[in-house]
């Protein structure tokens, strides 16, 4: 009876012991996260990354060492760069952001981060599939939260990218095929208007309903009535009769002089009193 009392204390020793350290380890890391948030607060994004990844270590509960580890190597990431590092530096913040939604499938931040790296990724080298990706991130935050505009917004302006890059190829090969060639502001011959309806006019439709509904979310979203500029210019291409493209540049300028109004009134409001 003796011995088992003295291994019953033991264990309720070692057991406090454990809660003790366990105890300590959580407030290290709510420590290195504030020293974290202060470096990448400063611009130290190297020493931010180590303070992050040590809070993580020390608390794998804790979800915003590794919220601000993804986003310390998001802001790092440079759209466009070739080099090996970055490119490792996006695929590590994407890894983060996943392990954020592992632990929590509905943190909108962690669905942002990874829907804005990929549309990165997919810019240079152009990459639809990094494109089409992006989007499925978009449209679960709109799952989540459908009264939020951005994400509308961001379907809107990847759809016009693709849109754009395959109208620009698609006059690049006409023009290069020896017949006269069509100058970028100009109607597409009926043949390559036929492929360009094929390959991205459904494209194009998902992002005028989405910039729509973006804009009526939000009535003075200036940025989503600039794409939706572009994008009805990239309709007035699919359109087969003078008139239905006449009618889509029409809603395309009427929007610019929209986003000019609307700058206009911002520059003219008086500044917030501090």
């Amino acid at each position: 009876m003796e011995r088992k009392s003295r291994t019953i204390g033991l264990l309720i020793v070692a057991a406090a012991l454990s809660m003790a350290a366990t105890g300590c380890d959580r407030l290290r890391a709510r420590d290195k996260l504030n020293k974290g948030v202060e470096a990448y607060k400063n611009g130290q994004f190297d020493a931010a990354i180590e303070d992050f990844k040590s809070s993580k270590d020390l608390d794998p509960s804790l979800l915003n060492a590794r919220l601000y580890l993804a986003t310390a190597y998001a802001s790092q990431y440079i759209p466009g760069a070739p080099s090996d590092e970055n490119v490792r530096l996006g695929q590590q913040a994407i890894q983060e952001f996943q392990e954020v939604l592992q632990k929590d499938p509905n943190n909108i931040s962690a669905i942002d981060g990874i829907g804005s790296i990929l549309y990165n990724m997919g810019g240079t080298p152009y990459d639809p599939k990094k494109f089409e990706e992006s989007k499925s991130f978009h449209k679960k935050h709109m799952e989540i939260k459908p009264d939020d505009p951005e994400p509308y917004y961001w379907i809107g302006v990847i759809d016009w990218s693709l849109a754009y890059r395959g109208n620009k190829e698609l006059r690049v090969a006409y023009n290069a095929s020896g017949k006269k060639p069509i100058k970028d502001d100009e109607p597409m011959p009926p043949a390559v208007r036929d492929q360009f309806n094929a390959k991205f006019g459904a494209i194009v439709d998902e992002g005028v309903t989405n910039l729509k509904k973006a804009v009526e979310l939000r009535p003075d979203y200036e940025d989503a009535m600039a794409y939706l500029n572009l994008l009805y210019r990239q309709k007035a291409d699919l359109e087969a009769t003078p008139d239905a493209r006449a009618s889509d540049l029409k809603l395309a300028d009427e929007l610019m002089d929209k986003v000019k109004e609307i700058k206009q009134k911002k520059m003219e409001a008086p500044a917030p009193k501090s």
